[in-house]
Formats: structure tokens, C-alpha cells, sequence
């Protein structure tokens, strides 16, 4: 199978579908993996880095989504990219078709086959691709919060994990799912 990993376009997102112990593993079990030129540089990869790993790097999103017959990617397509989706190509990405009409409409009349990592569950339950996003989110919360308590931003002037003297802030995390548990595991 020829699997491709664009650049991501959404505002602020640095992540990487792939790395390059990924492409490695694919390309080892007879893919071709094609990468977009830059598709790591928000997560500190360099196009080397996949050429080492066994990709090919493609100058345009246009020939990679041409090419591909599965994309790989981390956020749900975006209106520019719908336009590059062809008919019965695989999508593996966080789709969250839900709040979007436009891009539900727009997989159905190009026919994708869109796999979301979201749905993905194991025999028990679990929803291995979507825990490791709620575990940074959890641990992100703890961040932002301790950003935000910062009196030049409107917080209280509280350190969250104190100093001599000064007790630590009080965290209350609610709810007891994996971003609760690692909110209150970076809090402590």
C-alpha cells in the first residue's frame, strides 16, 4: 500500500502522523510511505530523518494526496484539503465528524474511507488512540492552570507547587478518567 503523511495546516498543530520508527515499520512490512517535505519540522523531525526511515519526501500535498491510497494524518481534513481526498481513498485521523456537516458531506460525496482514531477500541473497551490524547490533556490542564494563576494574568499570584514557607496551591480535578487521572498526577 502507498500510505501518505501531509503537513498538518491547522492553526497551531506541530504534530506529526508519523515518525520515523513508524515509517520504518511500515516500509519494513513492504509499504511505500511518502512524507510531505517539512511534514516533522513542528515536531523537531527532519525530512532526513524519514528519508532514513525508508520514505520518500514529496514536495506538494497535492502529489502526496494524488499518490497515496491511504493518508495519514493527525487533525480531520481541512476545507483546502478536501479537494485532494479521491474516491475510496483510506483516511486514518482524528475526524470528529460530529460538529462538522461540510466535512462529513465532503467524505461522503468523494467517497473516502474515513477511519477515525477516536472509534478505534479494543476487545475491552479501551480507546488506545484517543487515551494518549487525554493523557496530555490532562497534564497540559495542570500547565495552564498553574500558567493562568500568575497574578500579571488576572490569577491570584499562587505558586502552585509553593515555596519554603508557603503551602502549595489547592488543586480539585474533576472527573476520574484518564484526564483526570494524569490532571491530578501532574498536580501532585
Amino acid at each position: 500500500m502507498i500510505i501518505g503523511v501531509p503537513r498538518e495546516i491547522k492553526d497551531n498543530e506541530n504534530r506529526t502522523a508519523a515518525i520515523p520508527a513508524g515509517v520504518q515499520a511500515l516500509v519494513s512490512r513492504g509499504h511505500k510511505v511518502l512524507v510531505q517535505k517539512w511534514a516533522g519540522f513542528g515536531s523537531g523531525i527532519s525530512d532526513q530523518a524519514y528519508e532514513g526511515a525508508g520514505a520518500k519526501i514529496v514536495g506538494s500535498a497535492r502529489r502526496l494526496f494524488k499518490d497515496a491510497e491511504m493518508i495519514l494524518k493527525v487533525k480531520e481534513p481541512l476545507p483546502p484539503e478536501y479537494d485532494l481526498l479521491r474516491p475510496d481513498q483510506m483516511l486514518f485521523t482524528y475526524l470528529h465528524l460530529a460538529p462538522d456537516l461540510e466535512l462529513t458531506k465532503a467524505m461522503l460525496r468523494r467517497k473516502i474511507i474515513g477511519i477515525a482514531y477516536e472509534t478505534m477500541e479494543t476487545a475491552d473497551g479501551r480507546l488506545p488512540l484517543l487515551e494518549p490524547m487525554s493523557e496530555v490533556a490532562g497534564k497540559m490542564a495542570v500547565h495552564i492552570a498553574a500558567y493562568y494563576l500568575a497574578r500579571p494574568l488576572g490569577g491570584r499570584g499562587v505558586l502552585l507547587g509553593g515555596v519554603p514557607g508557603v503551602p502549595p496551591a489547592t488543586v480539585v480535578v474533576l472527573g476520574g478518567g484518564i484526564v483526570g487521572y494524569n490532571a491530578a498526577k501532574a498536580a501532585t
